[in-house]
Parts: structure tokens; C-alpha cells; sequence
């Protein structure tokens, strides 16, 4: 099993906006490439000046995060960057459940 997990900080002056757009928009796109099994939403409760939340997606196999890449992941990163340009910040890691 595979999780591709997204970290982003944000402006608290965004937030509401930002949230929803997450919730009503772009899970459901990154979900709707069907290669993601599941996803899950969390909200850090430590970090002091900006906003972070963790989008973890898992996948059955390497090869579907490849293919995620090659095919899906310029288009939708580029929507969220245009939409909150300088307001956020992101990191991306690639974990494999041992």
C-alpha cells in the first residue's frame, strides 16, 4: 500500500475559502482519476501562524502514483496554485506502509 500525502499550510485569511474548494472541488477531482483507493482529510491542531492541513490519498501500487503523475498531477496542482497563488505553501512525500 502506498500513501501520497500533500501538507499544506495556508494564510488564515483564505481558510474558509480554501477549505471548501478543497472539500466541494479538488479531493473529488484527484479522486475521480481512479487510481486513489481512499482518502483522508486532517487538520494539524499545533501549528501556530498558519493554517496546515494533510490530504493522505492511498494507492494499491507504485505504478498507479506514476501514472497520477504522468497524467493528472500537473493540471490539478496548477488549478490550486493559480486559485491561491502565494497564499499557501505545500510538501509532498511518497510513503509505503510496512
Amino acid at each position: 500500500m502506498i500513501i501520497y500525502s500533500v501538507e499544506i499550510s495556508l494564510n488564515k485569511n483564505i481558510h474558509d475559502k480554501w477549505l471548501k474548494w478543497m472539500k466541494d472541488k479538488h479531493i473529488s477531482d484527484v479522486m475521480s482519476t481512479g487510481l486513489f483507493i481512499e482518502f483522508s482529510f486532517f487538520k494539524n491542531l499545533l501549528s501556530d501562524e498558519k493554517i496546515t492541513y494533510t490530504v493522505q490519498y492511498k494507492l494499491k501500487k507504485i505504478e498507479d502514483y506514476q501514472k497520477y503523475q504522468d497524467e493528472f498531477a500537473e493540471k490539478l496542482q496548477n488549478e490550486h496554485n493559480v486559485k491561491f497563488q502565494n497564499q499557501f505553501s505545500a510538501k509532498r512525500k511518497l510513503l509505503e506502509y510496512i
